[in-house]
């Protein structure tokens, strides 16, 4: 029978070391996995624990750590690359998969693998940390109190917070794509921030703009509501600066291009320190809408962005160990109720109307 253990791989990165640090408070011992020895080996020392050193193109090598855990949490981007690779080895070894991706192609791509996930009795959760439990938690939420609702809105506010290096990266490698929204059940381009809004997030408003957040794939698979956007805070001069991206998107495109901006966010710092995490937060805001008019709206007050994605990913860990899971592909709202989010310490939920 499979250790109570878990494979924690991109054990290294940013969110990587904020997860293995807090899993002795869920009661979990992460096996450190990832590439880089020179970086495990020295984290391993410090919190008393295990690694592997594992590519994921050494399948055998893979597969063989995976059968000694009953779940991996996949903390390595970028998920579209490093996703497939994982999931099919947790596939063959009956291992329960987990991600803290926030890539929109990357939730329907594994949405392909519930059937096998279901004959391999596993499930497959991808986006459990601030992708997207908190707002997949507020989407049913609302979707309960106004259950014939047809539209979705879904907002996020991260103040005094920041992205890792892994965040950032992944961003840049999404320069000059387009935009998404789900219209009428179908998840169609648009410009990206080709809407924006001022929102109140219970302290202050602020403006917020169109993104392709994960919940416009999530929350349909969770809510079955047929028309949702999701935003995020910005200023501005950034949204209008959006409105001419379309001019360079070739150029945004461009390796090179992307290369420059990835060598500049390696030479800042990683992530914020502990201070500055401690003082930051994060705010998601939701409103839904019936076709008569009817509007219900609720906020999601949460630690830092990457402190929340630690808890949750532990959470839904633990619950899976105890056998609390479902098999084949799920969301966190749609596995664990809109309640889940609020398990996590320093969570509090606001209905407005």
């Amino acid at each position: 029978m499979k250790n109570k253990q878990f494979l924690l791989y991109g054990a290294n990165g940013y969110t990587g070391k904020l997860i293995a640090h807090y899993a002795a408070s869920y009661g979990l011992v992460p096996i450190l996995a990832g590439r880089r020895e020179e970086e495990l080996k020295p984290m391993a020392e410090q919190l008393n624990l295990s690694y592997k050193v594992i590519s994921l193109d050494r399948t055998s090598v893979l597969e063989s750590v995976l059968r000694e855990v009953s779940v991996v949490i996949h903390a390595a981007g970028p998920f579209d690359v490093t996703a497939k690779p994982m999931v099919e080895a947790c596939l063959r070894t009956g291992t329960h998969y987990l991600d803290i991706n926030g890539d929109l192609a990357v939730f329907k791509m594994l949405k392909e693998y519930d059937q096998e996930a279901k004959e391999a009795g596993i499930m497959v959760m991808s986006g459990v940390g601030f992708d997207v439990v908190p707002t997949d938690c507020l989407a049913l939420f609302l979707n309960k109190s106004l259950p014939e609702a047809v539209s979705l809105q879904l907002a996020f506010a991260t103040p005094g917070g920041s992205l890792s290096h892994g965040t950032a990266i992944t961003t840049i490698t999404k320069l000059g794509e387009p935009g998404a929204i789900r219209k009428n059940g179908n998840i169609i381009q648009v410009p990206v921030g080709d809407k924006g809004m001022m929102v109140d997030f219970g302290s202050k408003k602020l403006f917020v703009m169109a993104i392709p957040w994960g919940d416009v794939f999530t929350a349909y698979e969770t809510t079955g509501i047929k028309n949702i956007e999701a935003f995020t805070n910005v200023s501005r001069l950034v949204y209008w600066l959006t409105k001419f991206q379309f001019l360079f998107n070739w150029l945004l495109r461009k390796s090179v291009v992307r290369s420059l901006f990835k060598k500049i966010v390696k030479n800042n710092p990683p992530g914020l320190n502990d201070e500055k995490r401690a003082k930051a937060t994060s705010i998601v805001w939701g409103k839904v809408s019936d076709k008569e008019g009817n509007t219900s709206v609720a906020r999601l007050y949460c630690p830092d962005a990457y402190t929340l994605t630690a808890y949750t990913s532990l959470l839904i860990a633990q619950k899976i160990m105890l056998g609390n899971y479902k098999t084949g592909y799920q969301t966190p709202a749609g596995a664990y109720g809109e309640n889940l989010i609020m398990e996590i310490e320093g969570v509090r939920r606001e209905v407005v109307k």
